[in-house]
């Protein structure tokens, strides 16, 4: 009953009719319903049972609740105030602590390198001395030659004019 389809000559498939896929999956399909179904059952009567006895402890216990209330609530009030203090105050201690050690190592791993850079700040210092220095000579020779090629030009005008004046 399978049907076989050629493709040129060389490959050649067989597929299943369409009724008999059909029924397999229908077999499987009821299959899992069947093995499912008491599975789901017993689960829904546990929850309706729970919920069952929730609600009969609820009003049994409701009158208790409000005879009781005025020292209830401030019970649960203060004892719940307690609880979250103490978990306040130890999780701020544990975050002070924690602080204190990161702080810690960090100092002690800058007191072991502490040497090193000061050496290093203080090549790069008298690098940047010396560099300054040299600019500032280089610009004072600068200014000087300005100031001679200046008084040159300067000078030789007046010889000029002195001497256009006196002919």
């Amino acid at each position: 009953m399978a049907t076989t389809t050629t493709y040129d000559r060389h490959f050649t498939t067989t597929q299943p009719h369409y009724g008999q896929q059909s029924h397999s999956q229908s077999t499987s399909k009821t299959l899992a319903i069947i093995a499912l179904l008491p599975v789901g059952g017993v689960l829904l009567g546990l929850a309706s049972i729970t919920f069952i006895g929730t609600l009969i402890g609820l009003a049994l216990a409701t009158p208790l609740f409000i005879i009781f209330s005025p020292v209830i609530v401030p019970a649960i009030l203060t004892i719940g105030l307690a609880v979250t203090g103490f978990l306040a105050s130890g999780t701020f201690g544990l975050t002070g602590l924690s602080s204190l050690s990161y702080l810690l190592n960090m100092v002690r791993q800058a007191a072991g390198s502490v040497p090193e850079q000061m050496d290093y700040v203080k090549g790069t210092l008298q690098d940047a001395g010396e560099y300054a220095g040299q600019k500032t000579k280089d610009f004072g020779q600068k200014i000087q030659n300005t100031a001679h090629e200046m008084g040159d030009q300067g000078q030789g005008g007046k010889e000029g004019r002195k001497s256009g004046d006196r002919t």
